[in-house]
C-alpha cells in the first residue's frame, strides 16, 4: 500500500479504527505447552507393580519341575512347501533337551506335509497312537465325550501347537481325544516307525530316551514340580515321611533391558527462548514420553521379557469361535487364581463389547483415577495399544495376576541410579560440542518377570473385524 493511500474493510467501505492483523503485533499470545499425539494413558506402567532389582539382575528360583515338552515349534515356509526347524523337535517330550544336530535333522528330513480339509477328523477317539502331528498353520479342535454322552470340546490348537506326542514314548498309546480340523490345516506328521529307525542308528539318541523314561517315576504333583510327601489323616504311632522340597538348579535370571537416546539443543535456543517455557524442560518431558511409550511397547512385545513371548504354551488359549467372547474370557479367568487384570487392544474392546451387545449383556465399569474402565467378572479391561493387531485383524487378550507376594507378574527397574529424575530413568550432562550444541543422554532400564507361569495368560487369535 503506497502512502497515502485510503485504507478499506473487506465491503470497501473506508476503515475506521485499527485493524487486528496490526494490533496482534502488540498483543501477548497464550502458548499450550508441545503437544504430542504419540501419548497413550499407558495402563501397563501404572497398574504393574515394580520390584527394585539390585546389580541389574533379578532371579525368579522356583521349585524344581519335570514337566518337558512346553513350547511351540518354528517352521520354515518355501512357496507351498513346509519344513520344521530341526532344533524346535526340541520342544517334544521325547526330545526335550536334546541337543544332537545331525539326529534331529534326519528326523525334521523325514517329517510328511499333509493338509486337512475344515471339519476332517485328523485323529480318532480309541485308536492307536502312533504318529505325532505337528501344526504348521490352522485350528484343530480336541473333541472329547462330555458328562451326558454328548461332544465337548476339550480345547483348540493353534499354529506352532503339537499332539500325539505320546505316541514316540509309549508303544501302547491311544488317542485320548478326537482331534479335528476346525479350519484348513496343514501339518507335518512324524511317526514312531521312522522315530525308532533314527533311534536305532543313534547311541546318543537312545541313551536320551532311556533318562526320559525315567522322569514319570519321579512322583510329582499336577504342576509337574516335584511331590512334598506328606501325611495326613493317621492316628496312633504311624511312620511320618521325610521329605524336602527341591528346587530348579539353573533359575532364569533378568537382567534389566534399556531404553536411550541423546537428546541435543543448541545453546542459543537454550539461553534466549526460555519465556515463557522452558525450552530445555519441554525437549527432555517431550523425550521422556517417546522413552515410556517405547518401554511399554518393550514390555509386551520383547522376545526376551515381553508378556507375550513370556506367557507359557498351556496358557495361551484360543477363541472358541474366532471373536472374544465372554465365554472365552471366563475361560481366560478360570486357569488362574486372583486375577488382578486384562490388557486388550482398543479394538479388542470394542469387539468384544459386541458380543455382550449381542447377549444383552451391560458390563460393569469401575473408577480409576477419573477413568472409566470396563470390567469383567469384577476384573477391569484395560486398553493397550501397544498388542499388536495383524493384518489379518487378529489381536491378542492378556490376563495377569501381579505382585511378588501373590507369586505374579511384577515389573523390574533399578531405583536410586545416576542423574535419576525418576525411579530407573536418568538425564545425564554429556557436554557442550565445538558447535555449541547442548547434549543430554536419556535412559531407562526396566524388565519384567513372571514368577510362576500361572500368573500370566493370553487369549490369542482374536478377530476383532467381524461385525455380524
Amino acid at each position: 500500500m503506497s502512502v497515502g493511500e485510503e485504507v478499506r474493510t473487506e465491503q470497501g467501505r473506508p476503515q475506521q479504527s485499527l485493524g487486528t492483523a496490526a494490533a496482534r503485533n502488540l498483543a501477548t499470545t497464550t502458548k499450550s505447552v508441545p503437544q504430542m499425539q504419540e501419548i497413550s494413558s499407558r495402563w501397563l506402567l501404572r497398574t504393574l507393580p515394580w520390584a527394585d532389582v539390585q546389580g541389574g539382575t533379578y532371579r525368579v528360583n522356583r521349585r524344581l519341575a519335570y514337566t518337558v515338552g512346553d513350547g511351540r515349534i518354528t517352521f520354515v515356509k518355501t512357496g507351498d512347501q513346509v519344513e520344521v526347524i530341526p532344533a524346535e523337535l526340541g520342544e517334544l517330550p521325547a526330545l526335550r533337551s536334546y541337543e544332537d544336530e545331525e539326529v534331529l535333522t534326519e528326523l525334521a528330513r523325514r517329517c510328511r506335509q499333509r493338509d486337512f480339509g475344515p471339519g476332517e477328523v485328523i485323529a480318532d477317539f480309541g485308536n492307536q497312537s502312533d504318529e505325532v502331528y505337528l501344526l504348521a498353520h490352522g485350528r484343530v479342535e480336541k473333541i472329547g465325550t462330555g458328562p451326558y454322552g454328548d461332544d465337548a470340546v476339550l480345547g483348540v490348537l493353534a499354529d506352532g501347537a503339537y499332539f500325539g506326542e505320546q505316541a514316540l514314548l509309549d508303544p501302547d498309546a491311544i488317542w485320548e481325544y478326537t482331534a479335528r480340523a476346525d479350519t484348513t490345516c496343514r501339518v507335518l506328521i512324524l511317526s514312531r516307525q521312522d522315530f525308532e529307525q533314527v533311534a536305532e542308528r543313534s547311541d546318543s539318541l537312545r541313551e536320551h530316551l532311556e533318562q526320559v523314561r525315567q522322569i514319570p517315576s519321579q512322583r510329582t504333583n499336577k504342576y509337574g514340580e516335584k511331590e512334598v510327601e506328606l501325611a495326613a489323616g493317621h492316628s496312633g504311632e504311624s511312620d511320618i515321611p521325610h521329605t524336602f522340597v527341591d528346587y530348579e538348579p539353573r533359575p532364569r535370571e533378568y537382567e534389566l533391558s534399556i531404553a536411550q537416546t541423546v537428546l541435543r539443543i543448541h545453546t542459543r535456543v537454550a539461553d534466549l527462548y526460555n519465556q515463557p517455557m522452558n525450552q530445555t524442560e519441554q525437549q527432555l518431558r517431550l523425550t521422556v514420553e517417546a522413552l515410556k511409550e517405547r518401554q511399554e511397547h518393550e514390555l509386551v512385545n520383547n522376545r526376551e521379557f515381553g508378556l507375550l513371548s513370556n506367557c507359557e504354551y498351556d496358557q495361551r488359549l484360543q477363541p472358541h469361535d474366532g471373536v472374544p467372547s465372554p465365554d472365552d474370557m471366563d475361560e481366560l479367568l478360570s486357569r488362574r487364581r486372583g486375577t488382578k487384570l486384562f490388557l486388550a487392544h482398543p479394538r479388542a474392546i470394542s469387539a468384544f463389547g459386541r458380543e455382550l451387545n449381542k447377549r444383552g449383556l451391560v458390563p460393569e465399569t469401575i473408577d480409576i483415577g477419573g477413568n472409566r474402565i470396563p470390567t469383567w467378572r469384577g476384573v477391569p479391561i484395560y486398553p493397550c495399544n501397544k498388542i499388536p493387531v495383524t493384518e489379518a485383524r487378529t489381536t491378542s487378550i492378556i490376563a495377569m495376576r501381579t505382585g511378588e507376594a501373590e507369586q505374579g507378574v511384577i515389573g523390574l527397574r533399578q531405583s536410586g541410579i545416576p542423574d535419576e529424575i525418576e525411579p530407573s530413568l536418568s538425564v545425564r550432562f554429556m557436554g557442550i560440542n565445538e558447535q555449541a550444541v547442548i547434549k543430554y543422554l536419556v535412559t531407562a532400564y526396566y524388565s519384567a518377570a513372571v514368577l510362576v507361569p500361572d500368573a500370566l495368560g493370553v487369549l490369542e487369535n482374536v478377530e476383532i473385524g467381524r461385525w455380524r
